[in-house]
């Protein structure tokens, strides 16, 4: 079992990707946000999602500035489940979540870019990427689909997107949810074995288990080429549903507090104003 990796200065430098690294390093089981028992982590979870809303609020009132989360990891990595519970408190106001599944007949004839371009953060919202515009340095040369050159080509193009978003105003992080084989073995016998799952399963997803090893080198390279100081990644460990969650609410309220939102100006119209 690997070392936890959190730090008291910075509890996220550990887990912040910086160049080439490998995912053996880092632990799927690890739980360096925990503190106390379950009950006192739900609790704290809650405390969490409160804080992101009042949060969220000062973001979507407050004008140009705009956050975008990226979510990515293996299936049943918990994608879904982090948005539901990390946003279950938050208006649905200034939240939107995307979905990125496979380009269909009409996004295949543009550039690979083209239709995340539609699901950018709007001012003052908070955008949520279920996968994103990575999966297309992940699943086409896993597959052999595109060569090393294309896929070097991509990265950079990606750098270059995320680039004009930072600089227009987008606060981007960047999440890979690292869990085990072993703990997506149980996850997904978990969905066969109950006829109420049976709708997130698909046979596809044993094939793509067959590759585990291919999918592990393809996000080690896409992430240490795409991880910058302006749009950087982390490694969760997320074999741990609870303390995934935990993990990516502090990291927000962080990341939106360290944005340094002003509160909405009065309105001076308002001002003596008495509702009749």
């Amino acid at each position: 079992m690997g070392k936890a990796r959190a730090t008291s200065d910075d509890p996220f430098k550990g887990y912040r990707v910086k160049g080439k690294f490998k995912l053996r390093d880092f632990d799927p089981e690890a739980t360096p946000f925990a503190r106390g028992d379950e009950a006192a982590q739900r609790t704290r979870l809650d405390a969490l999602a409160t804080e992101l809303d009042a949060l969220q609020d000062r973001l979507h009132a407050g004008g140009e500035r705009k956050l975008l989360l990226v979510l990515q990891g293996m299936d049943t990595s918990g994608k879904d489940g982090t948005i539901r519970w990390v946003f279950s408190k938050t208006s649905p106001l200034g939240v939107r979540v995307a979905a990125f599944k496979a380009p269909t007949e009409e996004e295949r004839a543009r550039d690979f870019l083209w239709r995340c371009h539609a699901v950018v953060p709007r001012a003052g919202e908070l955008m949520v990427w279920n996968r994103s515009h990575y999966e297309d340095v992940l699943v086409p040369p896993v597959n052999g689909w595109i060569d090393k050159d294309e896929t070097t080509r991509r990265c950079e193009q990606i750098n270059a997107f995320e680039s004009l978003l930072t600089d227009t105003g987008t606060q981007i992080v960047k999440c890979f949810l690292h869990i085990s084989p072993d703990e997506q073995k149980k996850r997904l016998q978990a969905r066969v074995d109950d006829p109420a799952k049976h709708w997130k399963f698909s046979m596809g997803d044993l094939e793509v288990r067959k590759q585990w090893p291919q999918y592990m080198r393809a996000y080690e390279r896409a992430l240490a080429a795409t991880s910058s100081a302006a749009a950087p990644w982390y490694v969760i460990p997320a074999n741990d549903k609870l303390h995934r969650n935990l993990m990516i609410a502090e990291l927000l309220v962080r990341t939106l507090q360290n944005m340094k939102l002003a509160p909405p100006q009065a309105n001076s119209a308002l001002a003596g104003l008495r509702v009749e």
